[in-house]
């Protein structure tokens, strides 16, 4: 095999407008077919991207032998189902966030992958951007000391109830749809996981979801704070802050594709009036593209991912008890 074959689970906008045209852009990368539950919708989004098949179903995706792997950007709660079948089917699996509903079900999916000798990945694709990756570089290669903290918030607006980021029993709210980047994030940079949890939420009274929740994060001797909201402008932010500098990535998850994206290096000085700062530019690309040609080379060539397959049971495993922090005796 030199060249990956994808079939796509879903017409949902997250893969229509930005991760289908970016693997379709990827060295060793060919979409080749789609599935959604209807197929005129698999249809019309065949002919406008330029897919050559288009199902009436998932299954069908997953019935081609031609599909060598599948992105999976189906509601939160179809994503155990929906990958441990396509590992059943022999398919490596690249899946959006969260994973799961549940670790039961992010465990189970690892499982079904094992055993099917088959790739399975959360789609985080933020790591594989050289901003990020220079980021663990620097922090690695001791340029700002020892992490004393990290700092992190992500959020927007939407309060359309009817908005599936806003049901409660599909896995929706803030800390299940964006929060999670801040928890990855964080065990990206510190290769660590967190020894104790601490969180506040506060949650729609209609929906139920929880629509502003802070956590902080022990990672030893580390403290790893942030804080996300759906009922907020739009901002995200990270810093990095260590005994000897600070690092701040500048747009940290939704990277632009049409411009150079920068992270600053921020060490010595007379902060906060004149500190000696090094801005780090990198060339545009694509943290969609990136991803997928690394998961391809992964598969091709047996290529290391930044991450493994249990890495999506922790994360969950996180989420879990962020959530049990705030509102000890609920549950998901």
């Amino acid at each position: 095999m030199s060249t990956v074959r994808w079939g796509v689970l879903s017409t949902a906008h997250i893969g229509t407008q930005k991760v289908i045209p970016a693997i379709q852009a990827g060295e060793r990368c060919e979409v080749v077919a789609i599935g959604s539950r209807g197929l005129d919708d698999a249809l019309e989004v065949a002919t406008d991207l330029g897919i050559p098949r288009a199902y009436g179903s998932y299954q069908g995706v997953l019935d081609d032998d031609d599909v060598d792997a599948v992105y999976i950007p189906l509601p939160n709660h179809m994503h155990a189902e929906w990958s441990i079948a396509a590992a059943r089917a022999g398919k490596h699996i690249l899946c959006e966030k969260p994973i799961a509903l549940t670790t039961g079900e992010a465990a189970a999916m690892a499982e079904a992958a094992a055993d099917a000798g088959v790739i399975i990945r959360e789609a985080f694709m933020y790591q594989f951007h050289p901003t990020w990756q220079r980021a663990r570089e620097l922090v690695e290669a001791g340029r700002i000391g020892d992490v004393v903290a990290i700092d992190s918030w992500f959020s927007y607006y939407n309060d359309d109830l009817d908005n599936i980021r806003n049901v409660l029993e599909y896995g929706g709210g803030a800390l299940m749809d964006i929060g999670c980047y801040c928890i990855h994030s964080a065990r990206f940079i510190l290769g660590a996981e967190p020894t104790a949890v601490r969180a506040a939420i506060r949650r729609d009274p209609l929906s139920g979801v929880d629509i502003v929740t802070s956590a902080i994060l022990e990672f030893g001797d580390t403290i790893a704070a942030f804080g996300c909201s759906t009922r907020a402008e739009n901002a995200q932010n990270v810093d990095i802050l260590g005994t000897r500098g600070r690092i701040n990535i500048e747009i940290p998850f939704n990277i632009p594709t049409d411009r150079p994206a920068r992270i600053s290096l921020v060490a010595g000085g007379e902060p906060p009036a004149e500190p000696n700062t090094e801005v780090m530019e990198f060339p545009t690309s694509n943290q969609y593209t990136l991803q997928a040609e690394a998961f391809a080379a992964a598969i091709v060539d047996g290529a290391p991912l930044p991450d493994t397959g249990h890495e999506m049971v922790h994360n969950l495993g996180v989420i879990e008890k962020v959530f049990a922090a705030a509102e000890p005796g609920e549950s998901l």
